[in-house]
Formats: C-alpha cells, structure tokens, sequence
C-alpha cells in the first residue's frame, strides 16, 4: 500500500485570501484590479447593479466582469464578459512576493490555488532542480523561485501568449533561475538535460497522461505533484488508481493528499505528493 502507515496525512489549503464576498451566498475572485463574478441565472438584470456596488466598496477593483462558460479547449481558458469600470482584460497580479501580468480571457490563472502554491514552494530545499509542466503565464515558477532557495526552475507550457506573459513576469520580478519552454510537454521533456528533485503538474484535467513524462525526469527520492479533480466520495482512491495505471508498484508512495479547492459540490482539486523510491 503506497499511503504511510497510520492515519492518512489529510490537509485543506483555505481558498478564502483571494476572494471576496458579494453576499453570504455568492463570491467573487479578484485577479489584479478585476473582479471575476458569477452571475446565477435569472439575475441577469442585477449584475450591473453588483458589479457598481463592488467597484464602489473596494478601491482595488477597477474592473468587474462576469464568467462566460466553463474553461474549455486544450489552455483550460475561461471567457469572461465586461460588466462596469474600465474595459480591460489585462491586470498585474500581486501573489507571495512576485507580480504577474496576465489577460484573463487568454491564459488560465486561479488566485484561489495562492496557499497551494506557497505550499509547494515551501517543501522546495536548498539546490533543487524543479520542473513545473503546463506553466502557464509563470505563476508556480516565480513563487516558487521567490520564496525557496531552488537552484533552477524550468517551466513548460503550450499556451503560446501564456509563454509570452511568463518571459515578460520573469524580466518584471528579475528572477534569474528561471528558464521557459514553448512547447508541447511531451516534446520538451526530452530535450531536458539530466533529472529534476521535484516536478509539479497543476492539470487537473488529463494530467495522468503525462506521468510517465514527468516519472522520466525526476530523481530516485525526488517528488511529483499531480493534481485531479476527485469526488469527494473518490478522494483518495480515484487519484492512486490514475497513479498506479501510469507508475510501477512499488516505485512510489503517495506520502500527502491535499485538497487545494473546491471546484463544484463535492468535487475538488486534489493534490498527490508523490515520493519515488
């Protein structure tokens, strides 16, 4: 069994330092100077008038916009539609020391997974090597290099405009163990000299596909990260069957399961720190 022995090691990374309150109800996320609302259906005719009364309450929100569907296409990007304040989709956002630039409506970014990120770059030790796959506009680089002493850090990502944005937060936060790839994860991975202490892989959706990638390029004692929507119900077990489809028995052991974020009723995003022996 790859879980330790014992009690399992359970942790909830509170969600609430990035988001706002509407009403008891209802919430709201902040990214930069924007305010990202969801609008329950049939309340369409109010939503000028809340996004008027959030502008009004907090001097750091220039702009509120409204979710447009759920994320889709291979970036996971989430259209959002402008409701008041100035019409921009662009903001710097301000997380664990680093400053990152970003448009919503182009690249993925979650302020909600901040605690999930400090959290990571906190088990990061003197003179690592850290792989991060699907890096986005740099969110887990930069924190990551900020507030640990990692030797470098390589970050992968496909979302051309996410890559841009992460080469520009570089220059931005003068970050300089920092190296960025363009490209398709499978593809990159390869062309990758020597192996990683640690590899992180914030895709929840169809992450397990690239296990064996990510098993590729880190160290015997080394760490991976996975992350997967569960269940509640599935949580741990549905993670460590994907786990196990994809690594050889015994070459692992799940040493934490952290829930980092509730993304519907009774359905999180799960993180598995995996240990490889």
């Amino acid at each position: 069994m790859p879980f330790p022995k014992g009690k399992r090691d359970w942790v909830s990374i509170s969600e609430m330092g990035a988001v706002g309150k509407i009403d008891e109800r209802r919430s709201f996320d902040v990214v930069g100077s924007i305010a990202i609302i969801e609008v329950p259906r049939g309340s369409g005719r109010k939503e000028k008038a809340v996004a008027e009364g959030i502008l009004s309450m907090h001097s750091n929100i220039r702009t509120v916009v409204k979710k447009v569907g759920a994320h889709e296409g291979a970036f996971r990007i989430q259209k959002s539609k402008f409701i008041a304040g100035e019409k921009t989709k662009e903001t710097v956002h301000r997380e664990s020391g680093v400053l990152l630039k970003l448009d919503i409506n182009r690249v993925y970014f979650s302020p909600r997974l901040s605690g999930e990120r400090l959290r990571i770059a906190s088990l990061v030790k003197r003179g690592e090597r850290v792989l991060v796959m699907f890096s986005g506009c740099g969110p887990y680089p930069l924190v990551i290099s900020r507030n640990s002493l990692a030797k470098e850090v390589v970050g992968i990502e496909l979302n051309r405009k996410a890559h841009e944005y992460a080469e520009f937060n570089v220059k931005l936060n003068k970050l300089k163990n920092i190296i960025l790839l363009n490209g398709d994860v499978r593809t990159e991975v390869k062309r990758l000299k020597g192996k990683f202490d640690r590899v992180v892989m914030p895709l929840p959706k169809g992450g397990e596909l690239y296990l064996k990638e990510s098993f590729s390029r880190v160290k015997k004692g080394g760490t991976i990260h996975f992350y997967v929507f569960l269940q509640e119900e599935r949580i741990p077990e549905g993670g460590l069957e994907l786990v196990s489809q994809e690594l050889k028995p015994g070459k692992f052991r799940i040493s934490r399961v952290v829930k980092c974020g509730q993304v519907a009723p009774r359905c999180y995003r799960v993180c598995f720190d995996i240990k490889i022996l």
